[in-house]
């Protein structure tokens, strides 16, 4: 018989509806019997792409014995991470000042009243050596409960006083240049100057660390900067963590060279990384970033993207229960499908060898460049590039044949938010409009489906039902990607839309008094701590994503109260962003967005002219992070104008027979550059064309 869960959307709390342990979703049914009954919780918490999750269920959850222990004494919910990111960040704070680590899935055991007196991730189901196993655990929490009861609600008062602490208070110090300067040293020192990236294993690709990097480099044309980011695409994109065959990011590497994956892939990785590759091209104008970008998005809209325009969230680790088997390949599967010569190139290249290097199989990776490989086999470079990709076409289809991994189909706004501001910053940098307009439908689909009403946003969406109330960073995120599609589209109703989340982010979020925006609404369920996100982890921080879209709606709108927020969200970060920059890229990236100079940028002209499409895609193809940008022309043709830019439009029009462009700076503009040669004149004084060599 199912449990409790099998009503639920998420595909991670169906996956357990089937266990014999009695699980209820997190909500009134099973809070009031755990205070009717006096009974402590216990709360598990994964996602439906965690390898380890999918152990755990198999090895205990389906376990008869193990479930009998736990339906005694416990009653036990289930909660889908990806669609409680508040329970997951309460809880792991606590799981973490227990244990000093943290992880998935995670396992807490709470009072009636919710609070946390143990905890800690996965457990064998029987002892391990020193580790003991999660039938131990679950005897003694439970005599724990019964014989010590008092104990325990003291344990777990005193834990919620610490985590009631945790990033609530306001810090003094004033945001400077100075902050950024110390960033990129702090980063400097814990760089792997071989494999790129930072500290060992396992590594992840730390995306809004090399965003800020670029920006250092672009500030202060510091070489060492950008070094460090080149070298971390170079590395990764060669590794294993890129999918080789079919476009894609897996989620980190666990080794410190990025060959073996953790193969699970994530929407919100793919989103960043592309756009971190995205800007590495803008700066480089090496073809190889823009192909990584390409093969990413069209990775995304190939597997990832729903009839409807939503971005779904993940693809699993493991196919057929075993990791990694639908991405990995031995020699005699390459002679199968490539034939003999093609196969044998193939292999010398990305490292297939009857040994393998995971598992007796192999994971694509190149251990050398292409233009090595060409020298070695005495190539020709552009022929071997051709051959080569024409083998992983070949292997793609063959791969196509295989059983595919479990998709989370879930459509998650703050996620989908960053993927929409990829695809919108891609189309128009790469000139591919079917980035913008996947961009624009998946924009059109979150906008009508997952917004109930006026000022309300809602979490996520799957199979037609959209639920739970939106947190900050679905808010800010959303925000952010909705500016991003105005800048690539200049359709005026979609800054519109951001400045209406904005709006709803400053009345709903805010911390008046500790300063910054709390995770959740004042709308939304009381937990036993209100808590603030500032430190970035897989995805940028809530209150990081708040300053950097209202950093950039401030210079757009000419809003001050905009500007004024986004200082209140980075303050209470002065000493995170000093300790930690790994930890607070995004915050860094919105700061040196604030500090300037930054322009304001309005071009002028009739968008269906070809001289204006020259100049547009000159000033998209260059590196200017610290810059908005608008477009003025008639309204009758397809773009009206917004209020919102009612004060930086003022006074700009075409002057002469061209385009004409208008860099303003605290809305205070220099004389227009006029026509394609003096705009692309003004365009190398701010970013000159090969600049990074």
């Amino acid at each position: 018989m199912p449990n409790h869960l099998a009503t639920e959307t998420s595909p991670y709390l169906l996956q357990h509806k089937d266990n014999p342990v009695d699980w209820y979703p997190w909500g009134p049914e099973a809070l009031a019997r755990a205070k009717r009954e006096q009974k402590p919780i216990f709360l598990s918490i994964g996602y439906s792409a965690c390898h380890w999750c999918h152990v755990m269920e198999h090895e205990s959850f389906e376990n008869e014995a193990i479930a009998k222990l736990l339906n005694e004494s416990f009653v036990c919910i289930k909660v889908d991470r990806e669609e409680r990111p508040d329970l997951d960040q309460l809880y792991m704070n606590a799981v973490q000042m227990l244990t000093g680590r943290g992880g998935w899935p995670m396992s807490v055991f709470l009072t009636p009243e919710l609070k946390p007196f143990y905890g800690g991730t996965y457990w064998p189901p029987k002892r391990r050596g020193q580790m003991p196993g999660f039938d131990e655990v679950v005897i003694s929490m439970a005599h724990f409960w019964k014989e010590k009861r008092e104990q325990a609600v003291d344990m777990a008062d005193k834990l919620t006083v610490a985590m009631a602490k945790i990033d609530q208070g306001a810090e003094g110090g004033q945001l400077s240049a100075n902050l950024l300067v110390s960033a990129a040293s702090t980063l400097s020192n814990s760089f792997d100057r071989t494999y790129g990236g930072f500290g060992g294993a396992p590594k992840f690709p730390s995306s809004m660390a090399l965003q800020f990097l670029m920006r250092h480099w672009h500030r202060k044309q510091d070489r060492q900067s950008l070094d460090m980011v080149r070298v971390s695409l170079d590395r990764m994109a060669a590794g294993g963590i890129y999918d080789h065959v079919g476009g894609g990011f897996a989620r980190y590497s666990v080794d410190a060279h990025w060959l073996v994956p953790h193969f699970e892939k994530m929407l919100y990785d793919n989103a960043l990384l592309a756009a971190t590759y995205l800007e590495a091209f803008q700066v480089t104008e090496e073809e190889n970033y823009a192909r990584v970008v390409r093969e990413t998005l069209d990775y995304i809209l190939r597997d990832m993207t729903g009839e409807a325009g939503g971005f779904y969230s993940t693809e699993d680790a493991d196919s057929e229960g075993v990791e990694g088997k639908f991405y990995v390949w031995t020699p005699d599967q390459l002679k199968e499908v490539l034939g003999g010569d093609a196969a044998e190139t193939f292999a010398r290249v990305y490292d297939v060898t009857a040994s393998g290097n995971f598992e007796h199989s192999n994971i694509l990776n190149l251990p050398k460049t292409l233009k090595q490989q060409a020298e070695l086999l005495k190539r020709d470079l552009t022929d071997l590039t051709a051959e080569l990709r024409a083998s992983r076409a070949k292997l793609f289809s063959a791969r196509e044949k295989r059983i595919h991994p479990h998709k989370d189909d879930k459509v998650i706004v703050a996620w989908n938010g960053l993927m929409i501001d990829t695809m919108a910053r891609a189309g128009a940098v790469l000139d591919e409009p079917r980035y913008v307009q996947a961009a624009a439908k998946a924009a059109d689909f979150l906008l009508t489906e997952l917004r109930p009403e006026e000022g309300r946003l809602l979490h996520t969406w799957r199979n037609g039902q959209a639920k739970i109330d939106a947190y900050l960073d679905d808010y800010a995120c959303l925000a952010n990607g909705l500016v991003s599609l105005y800048e690539a589209t200049f359709e005026g109703r979609f800054l519109d839309e951001a400045v209406k989340l904005v709006e709803a982010v400053l009345e709903k979020f805010s911390d008046n008094k500790g300063g910054g925006f709390y995770f959740t609404s004042a709308e939304q369920e009381t937990l036993i701590v209100r808590g603030k996100d500032f430190a970035d982890n897989a995805v940028p921080s809530g209150n990081s994503m708040a300053a950097t879209v209202l950093v950039r709606l401030g210079k757009l709108t000419g809003k001050q109260k905009y500007l004024d927020a986004a200082q209140g969200a980075m303050l209470p970060t002065l000493k995170l962003m000093d300790r930690a920059p790994v930890a607070t890229g995004q915050i860094l990236i919105a700061l040196d967005l604030l500090l300037g100079p930054t322009y304001e940028m309005v071009l002028a002209g009739e968008l269906q002219d070809e001289s204006t499409s020259r100049a547009l895609a000159g000033l998209r193809e260059r590196y200017l992070p610290n810059k908005v940008l608008a477009f003025a022309g008639n309204s009758d043709k397809g773009n009206p104008p917004t209020a919102a830019l009612a004060d930086l439009l003022v006074g700009k029009s075409v002057q002469g027979s061209g385009p004409s462009l208008y860099v303003c700076e605290g809305h205070t503009c220099q004389a227009p550059a006029l026509g394609e040669e003096e705009i692309a004149h003004l365009l190398d004084e701010l970013m000159p064309h090969g600049l990074f060599d």
